[in-house]
């Protein structure tokens, strides 16, 4: 097991149920990061901490251990005159809203003559992963 603080590169692949790939690293540098801080999913972090360096995995992470489920309180309903006025509202438009915490990311799930219907779960809530890992290092 790899000691949380400790640094780690990490090669990647990430798909969903139906194979389609979500994330990858292919083509790029390993994503880094530190064992244990939280700055990627539980599941992914845990998943990591067990392997040796240079080993290759592939592991399922259900989605209470990576993005949690699908939560019907980030849905909610605008009125489009609140949209900026030269916005045309589509459904899977990304937008951004300020909330207390600082900018949020939400979907567009539903257009409606007077209403838009705003998502602000993650686009992953809801749904198992599975990873390909392969640890490049330890720092």
């Amino acid at each position: 097991m790899i000691e949380a603080g400790k640094t780690v590169k990490v090669h990647y692949k990430g798909t969903l149920a139906d194979g389609a790939v979500f994330d990858s690293s292919e083509g790029r540098d390993p994503i880094e990061f530190d064992i244990g801080s939280g700055q990627v999913i539980p599941g992914f972090d845990a998943a990591v901490a067990a392997l040796d360096v240079g080993q290759t995995e592939t592991i399922n992470i259900p989605c209470a251990e990576a993005y949690g489920e699908s939560r019907d309180e980030m849905i909610g309903q605008i009125p489009r005159t609140e949209l900026p006025e030269d916005l045309e509202p589509e459904v899977d438009m990304v937008l951004s809203m300020q909330s207390p915490e600082g900018e949020m990311p939400v979907r567009i799930i539903e257009v409606a003559d007077d209403t838009v219907t705003l998502d602000a779960n993650h686009p992953l809530a809801g749904k198992d992963l599975t990873f390909e890992l392969t640890l490049v290092e330890v720092l």
